[in-house]
């Protein structure tokens, strides 16, 4: 039995997301150039093409929900197991309870976050049977291109390149598919009832009146965009830092690349990068808060903290010197060396004979505008 309520959670997400118009954005009028941008994301990063290429889809906010519940069934399938083995008088009201509480939740999280997402390289970390989708969010797409008074079929374009870029990241590098899954797993199946070892959350409250400095350090620690580190050990959470390291690559990799591979094909690139990079950083209080609460926050620092990393390496010595944090888990940078660059070049560069040198074709990268 499915503890979760995912009914409820579609339903939620929808009512929360809004259903704007798709802005006219067609995959039609995409689909033709998304086989030559693979093949020029795979020159420029030395990763092969996949066999074969996912269809670009454009969805609207309904869909995009209804895609990411379906993966993250898997994800959180061991949590929702071990509720439904609880027993007892109440077992099968509270299940149900919780089911409603949980449902709302995960579709409150999957709404809000469909009216800000442009592209999704939609992979399902723990279920290889589920085949990889290139999904466009065509309304957000349109508004995002007012908004930011840009092209909109530049700005599809140049997004489509950067979901393009995972496809070619996971098919040139086969390993990271499962290496990712495994950290989620263990991750998950690590998580603990209790927070490091002390009674759960709601046992630390105690009930309405917590004791007021216990509240002041959960507190401390939602202004610090990490309550999933209430119910983690430190152990684990070094596992989340490893896990948030090796997501900065992926997507600073695919920013990197995205301006690169754009250079040859958007007219309007560096107004694009600087519109965008407004667009991340401008949001309001209201949103400020709910990104440092979710954790969302997060995911703006891979982009900035990965492209800067990524940068760095390929004006140093090159785009093939990057090509090699793909050839395994070894190789992929620590959270140290993601800050500093240059001591994962002389962690590479002294276990690789052939690292490349500086003279041979350094590529200089612009810097990442505000």
């Amino acid at each position: 039995m499915d503890v979760i309520d995912w009914g409820t959670a579609q339903r939620i997400g929808e009512l929360i997301a809004g259903s704007p118009p798709s802005g006219h954005v067609r995959a039609a009028s995409v689909e033709p150039l998304a086989r030559d941008f693979a093949e020029r994301v795979s020159a420029y990063s030395g990763l092969d093409l996949p066999a074969a290429l996912p269809a670009l889809e454009v969805v609207d906010r309904s869909s995009w929900i209804a895609a990411n519940l379906k993966t993250m069934r898997p994800l959180l399938a061991p949590l929702t197991e071990r509720m439904d083995k609880d027993t007892g008088f109440l077992a099968g009201p509270m299940r149900s309870a919780s089911g409603l509480l949980l449902g709302a939740q995960v579709g409150a999280l999957t709404g809000v976050l469909s009216q800000r997402v442009l592209g999704q390289y939609d992979v399902a970390l723990l279920d290889d049977s589920a085949a990889p989708r290139l999904l466009l969010l065509g309304p957000n797409l349109a508004q995002a291109a007012r908004n930011l008074g840009v092209d909109r079929d530049e700005l599809v374009l140049w997004v489509t390149i950067h979901e393009i870029t995972h496809a070619v990241q996971f098919s040139g590098a086969p390993w990271l598919r499962g290496h990712l899954g495994g950290m989620l797993k263990e991750l998950i199946d690590g998580l603990q009832v209790t927070v490091s070892g002390r009674p759960s959350l709601i046992g630390r409250l105690g009930g309405l009146v917590p004791d007021p400095g216990e509240l002041r350090n959960i507190v401390e620690l939602a202004r610090g965009g990490q309550l999933l580190r209430l119910t983690l050990g430190e152990d684990r959470w070094k596992l989340v830092e490893r896990m948030q390291a090796a997501m900065s690559l992926i997507e600073g990799h695919a920013e990197h690349t995205m301006d690169v591979v754009g250079a040859d094909t958007l007219p309007s690139l560096t107004r694009l990068r600087a519109a965008m990079n407004r667009r991340r950083s401008g949001r309001g209080l209201p949103w400020r808060v709910l990104e440092r609460l979710l954790g969302l926050e997060l995911k703006l620092r891979q982009y900035e903290t990965g492209r800067r990393f990524c940068d760095a390496v390929v004006n140093d010595s090159g785009p093939r010197a990057l090509t090699r944090a793909w050839s395994g888990p070894e190789a992929l940078p620590s959270p140290g060396e993601l800050e500093q660059p240059a001591l994962w070049i002389a962690r590479m560069q002294a276990a690789d004979s052939d690292w490349p040198s500086p003279a041979n074709g350094r590529t200089h990268v612009p810097p990442v505008t505000s």
